[in-house]
């Protein structure tokens, strides 16, 4: 392959063209550099697999060594608006990690509730009630998942229906629906009632709320493990259960996620301090009950988990469709990619799913020298933190992390959309090793974007904060020599360089078909000897690609959409985000993150789930998109055109491989016309296919005049 790659170089290199036929100097030479960088850029990702890396836990033998010796887990849930992530969906969440098969003396959780809404705390308060009666239920009937609203549409609720057990779940259920709807009703009027707040005074707190923006520290411990009331129905040991929202002000920066990780991990530290925080976000519930002690026995493993800082577990969705229409389940990525990344030595933080060794989240360097001691602080001091509540709201306030290190060498880093990455990054250049787990059951479920708006969004800010990474003085290109292993370093460059991937890639869409359409060659004839590497690079590309999509579980249309959306984000979004990162490095922009919306129209999830693209609104991304198919469709019917005028010399001889990459292009874009062509909400909006068609015409006009 990278033998065919170098040939294709030669070929550039030695038929830089001399006639006017065959174009301009820079477009030979721009083709060049395209071609330079995907098959330097195709080195870099050979990295993610040539040595993959599969693991395997023995929970059994964990249990037998360590049962008594079992640490404190934290469990960190973050959520920020309660208008695109729904207070159900987020206790959903709460409700599956509470239920983990470990000793729930062991376990804290902790929500993070960026907006501050008392809808939210209500949410959890009830959340908090039904989990006496819901974590027995699981223990009893050892449910999985362990997420009340799958369970109970899943096929093991109807086998627990069929085996005689239906009054106990029909109990458990009308407990969950009178749950969900008294958060629902509250959720739909936008305030509680005043009759809820006279009987929890702790809403006393919101009477000082002025915004989202500004508002004080909301921390209250609904369920504390060191009173007599922390008891589920049966008279077990409930987890400890904290919901926090930290201080905001207008004239503070509050670093969006990454703020409010960097306060959780103060909070807890003062209440439970558990030796391993997971962190998940609030869309990505546990489907797993075993994960806990999965990720454990890295930690504890006795001859290297000393040197081990995290274990990340993939990110899996339960509403992908078949045939994947915007590629959001990442199949490739968490089946072959990561575990290529975890055999060069490490693995990247993902943001969620994720199992911290707290010590290496707060900054402490790697000491082989000294043993961790497990036993130490295996569960909550049952003498209460060390903190009364007033000043456990100073760990959470705005003004608590001036002339620290926080942001900077503790906790998350600050300044970069991919706060997840960089803090990775950082954690193992302090000498600090990472584990990938992808267990046969998967531990964690969300949802992907149901739009291609929102899923060309979420790539955006992805992309967007990759390449500052490589920009800045975290950068794996320098700062990471010595310090990680080559090939681990390659792989970081591989997603590092995904915004700068738009370049090439347009100038590849674009200039091919425009030469073709002015009858300008730029590939050699089909009976020419040096059409051999194209062919064979193009042959062992898309046959690879195919196969490895197929072997990771997708299907051959599920391949032909991931290529699409390849294409799509490499045409747009990293467009958009290479044109920010350089505004933000000359000053002329602002940190921004935008949050995915968890929630879709009805009529959306209709079309979404018929595997319709989802267009519908008006944006810059989709008017390039929309420029590019236009563009590409006029060179290639023009071309035709001359071609059966002149007997088809050119377009079936000399300009073949154009022909056939405009075509190709075309096939690919046929979404796009269909929704210019459609008549439903998801249309493309006839402002953005008037804009597209002006401009695609002109610049074919344009380039055929000169």
């Amino acid at each position: 392959m990278f033998l065919g790659i170098c040939m294709i170089w030669a070929y550039r290199l030695s038929h830089v063209p001399s006639e006017p036929r065959h174009g301009p100097i820079w477009v030979w030479s721009g083709l060049l550099a395209a071609e330079l960088w995907f098959g330097l850029y195709w080195v870099l990702m050979q990295a993610c697999r040539w040595s993959l890396v599969y693991r395997r836990t023995f929970k059994d033998r964990l249990s037998h060594k360590y049962e008594k010796d079992l640490p404190g887990v934290d469990i960190f849930v973050c959520t920020a608006d309660p208008a695109i992530e729904p207070p159900m969906m987020v206790i959903n969440t709460v409700l599956s990690v509470m239920a983990y098969n470990y000793p729930p003396e062991k376990i804290s959780i902790y929500l993070s509730d960026d907006a501050g809404s008392n809808i939210t705390y209500y949410a959890l308060l009830e959340a908090s009630q039904f989990a006496k009666h819901w974590i027995p239920f699981c223990r009893r009937f050892v449910v999985e998942p362990r997420l009340p609203a799958a369970y109970f549409r899943s096929p093991s609720s109807d086998q627990l229906s069929a085996n005689g057990k239906n009054e106990e779940l029909s109990a458990i259920k009308k407990l969950y629906e009178d749950m969900k709807n008294r958060i629902e009703a509250a959720h739909e009027l936008g305030w509680i009632s005043e009759d809820i707040r006279s009987k929890h005074k702790e809403f006393s707190q919101w009477d000082s709320y002025i915004s989202r923006h500004d508002h004080d520290t909301f921390l209250e411990i609904l369920i504390d493990r060191t009173t007599r009331k922390a008891m589920d129905a049966e008279g077990n040991a409930l987890p400890t259960l904290v919901y926090m929202a930290r201080e905001k002000r207008p004239q503070y920066f509050h670093n969006f996620k990454a703020g409010a990780m960097n306060a959780l991990i103060r909070v807890s530290s003062a209440i439970s301090n558990g030796r391993i925080i997971l962190n998940v976000d609030c869309d990505m519930y546990s489907n797993n009950s075993e994960s806990i002690r999965d990720a454990l026995c890295f930690f504890m493993d006795e001859e290297r988990g000393d040197e081990i800082a995290y274990v990340q577990f993939p990110q899996n969705f339960e509403n992908v469709t078949k045939n994947e229409q915007y590629s959001g389940s990442l199949r490739v990525t968490f089946e072959v990619e990561f575990h290529g990344s975890d055999g060069q030595g490490g693995m990247f933080y993902d943001g969620s799913g994720c199992f911290h060794r707290r010590d290496a989240l707060c900054g402490k360097k790697i000491s082989r020298k000294v043993k961790a001691r497990w036993s130490e602080n295996s569960g909550i001091d049952q003498n209460g933190g060390i903190y009364k509540p007033e000043e456990l709201k100073k760990l959470a306030s705005c003004s608590y992390e001036e002339n620290t290190e926080w942001g900077r060498e503790m906790g998350l880093k600050y300044g970069c959309p991919v706060e997840d990455m960089i803090t990775g990054l950082s954690i193992q250049y302090r000498g600090w090793r990472t584990v990938y787990f992808n267990p046969r059951r998967n531990a964690f479920l969300g949802v992907v974007p149901t739009t291609l708006l929102q899923s060309l969004v979420q790539h955006k800010r992805w992309s967007e904060g990759e390449f500052q990474i490589l920009l800045s003085r975290y950068s794996p290109a320098w700062h990471g020599l010595g310090k990680i292993s080559p090939g681990l370093i390659m792989c970081y460059l591989a997603c590092c360089l995904r915004a700068p991937n738009c370049l090439p890639t347009l100038y590849y869409t674009i200039i091919p078909s425009l030469c073709l359409l002015k009858g300008i060659s730029l590939f050699p004839e089909v009976t020419s000897p040096w059409f051999i590497p194209f062919g064979f690079v193009i042959f062992c590309k898309y046959a690879y690609s195919l196969a490895e999509y197929l072997w990771s579980g997708g299907t051959v249309l599920g391949w032909w959409n991931d290529q699409r959306m390849w294409l799509y984000k490499r045409t747009s979004c990293y467009l958009f985000a290479a044109i920010e990162t350089v505004a933000k490095l000359l000053g002329c922009s602002k940190p921004a993150f935008v949050i995915t919306s968890k929630v879709a129209e009805d009529g959306v999830t209709r079309r979404y789930e018929k595997e319709m693209m989802e267009f519908g609104a008006t944006s810059p991304m989709f008017t390039i998109l929309t420029i590019l198919a236009l563009l590409n469709l006029v060179c290639f019917l023009g071309a035709a055109l001359n071609g059966f005028a002149s007997g088809g010399a050119g377009f079936f001889g000399s300009m073949s491989l154009q022909a056939i990459l405009c075509a190709v292009l075309i096939l690919i874009n046929l979404p796009i016309y269909h929704g210019i062509l459609r008549k439903d909400e998801g249309k493309m909006p006839i402002s953005t296919t008037v804009a597209s068609t002006v401009i695609a015409l002109s610049a074919c006009t344009i380039f055929v005049s000169f």
